[in-house]
């Protein structure tokens, strides 16, 4: 078989967890179902031809993986980045599986994209690489089939474009893509989705270990990343009267230098730098840029730490330096931003040191917000509705306080934590989200 590190990975991550739980003593036969459950149901690889602005054919590989539907159509987003390839697909689209899963909506997992890069492209080579891209996948799609969405490269503008592609070319509208524009489908807190559902969930790992005690007001929080979901985390971490030291880009990280940390009106700036694909040490301000380097070594003592950039974003060794620097929550906003070294030292240290250690979550369930709220866009397309913003986050809201609940009764149920010992919220994820996807695979006669 191929080399596949990232999906291999992803494969390893959950094993590693369902073993160490007591499922397969319970459920000996779900042995059988994670053998299936790895194989992807369809993977459709595809050439991409289009066009330059110089009238020159370029060529580039587009992808989706149609990982899993047994809870419904697949769906998960499309990617357009020159790292794409067949193992990072089918890792986000295994990954997504059990995510969807425990939104609790009846959603598949899969997961898409094309090794094209957007950098150094004009408007019109994105419009027509879009057009080229869909005139293809538009044939193995749809609203019953697969919903696909925005990821890394496809922002709402590119949804937009495919979507047009897709209707010109099967004179059909319907809820095909999410992530779509207000006026043609799209649902509200759809863009803020991931990031307030990724601060959600953390709001109550913190009321959990506190004994409802604290919030978010008055912590210190450190965030890597700064497009969509760093961004949004960011605003409702401040809503809710903590402080944001950090946030990042992919060539270095700008760390608050002040007590006031982050205010609005930047996240706002940092905002419009990234619509026009330029990076954070071009920005004015007092701030500390620190060169090619992550934030969590640069941060100082922090309370919570949200990953929010991209996968292995959060290494063994910047693990401990948390640790060290007392951070109490770690919880991806980004899906696996923590490396396996990082995820054993929080594991280890939050059975050693029991209720006074540090506490992490996964990204199939703290970041579940974002597909989330692209399932309620499903509902209202189907019912030709659109519900009003505080709908929508009141549910939002609602799924974030379910996957947490899930999340950690499954914990106590099979993988007893000790006297004192916060339940590990990365196995009851993995637990929960692979429970109920092979029990619907079991009833549909996928395996027995």
């Amino acid at each position: 078989m191929a080399s596949e590190p990232e999906f291999e990975q992803a494969y390893r991550e959950l094993v590693s967890t369902l073993e160490h739980s007591t499922l397969f003593e319970k459920n000996p036969e779900y042995k059988k179902a994670l053998q299936v459950a790895s194989i992807p149901e369809r993977v459709i690889q595809f050439r991409v031809v289009w066009e330059n602005d110089k009238g020159e054919c370029c060529v580039n590989r587009g992808y989706r993986v149609q990982f899993n539907s047994a809870l419904g159509p697949y769906k998960g987003g499309l990617r357009f980045h020159p790292s794409v390839n067949l193992s990072i697909l089918k890792f986000l689209g295994f990954e997504q599986i059990f995510k969807n899963a425990l939104t609790g909506l009846n959603m598949g997992g899969g997961k898409g994209g094309a090794d094209f890069d957007p950098k150094g492209k004009s408007d019109n080579e994105i419009r027509k690489f879009c057009v080229a891209f869909m005139r293809e996948l538009n044939k193995h799609i749809g609203a019953d089939t697969d919903v696909p969405a925005g990821d890394i490269g496809v922002s709402g503008r590119e949804i937009g474009w495919l979507f047009g592609t897709y209707r010109a070319e099967r004179n059909k509208w319907e809820g095909v893509l999410t992530g779509k524009g207000g006026t043609w489908g799209g649902s509200l807190i759809r863009p803020e989705a991931t990031g307030y559902g990724l601060v959600y969930y953390v709001e109550h790992m913190i009321q959990y270990a506190s004994g409802g005690k604290e919030s978010f007001k008055g912590k210190k929080v450190a965030i890597s990343g700064s497009g969509n979901v760093a961004q949004y985390a960011a605003l409702k971490v401040i809503e809710l009267g903590g402080t944001v030291v950090s946030l990042s880009d992919s060539k270095g990280s700008l760390i608050a230098t002040d007590e006031a940390g982050f205010t609005p009106a930047m996240v706002e700036s940092i905002a419009k730098l990234k619509v026009a694909r330029r990076s954070l040490h071009e920005l004015d301000t007092q701030y500390r840029y620190v060169d090619g380097a992550r934030p969590w070594k640069e941060v100082g003592c922090v309370d919570v730490a949200l990953p929010c950039a991209t996968q292995n974003e959060v290494s063994g060794d910047e693990a401990k330096a948390l640790i060290e620097c007392g951070a109490k929550f770690i919880a991806e906003g980004s899906n696996m931003g923590c490396t396996q070294e990082a995820i054993d030292t929080f594991e280890a240290h939050r059975k050693e040191k029991k209720g006074g250690s540090i506490w992490y979550a996964p990204g199939k369930a703290a970041n579940a917000g974002g597909v989330a709220v692209s399932g309620l866009e499903m509902a209202q397309n189907s019912q030709r509705l659109k519900w009003t913003s505080e709908e929508v986050d009141e549910k939002l809201k609602g799924i974030m306080k379910a996957c947490f609940d899930n999340c950690l009764e499954t914990a106590k149920e099979y993988i007893t934590p000790a006297e004192g010992e916060f339940p590990s919220l990365v196995a009851g994820a993995n637990v929960a989200g692979f429970k109920k996807v092979a029990a619907a695979m079991l009833d549909q006669g996928d395996w027995w």
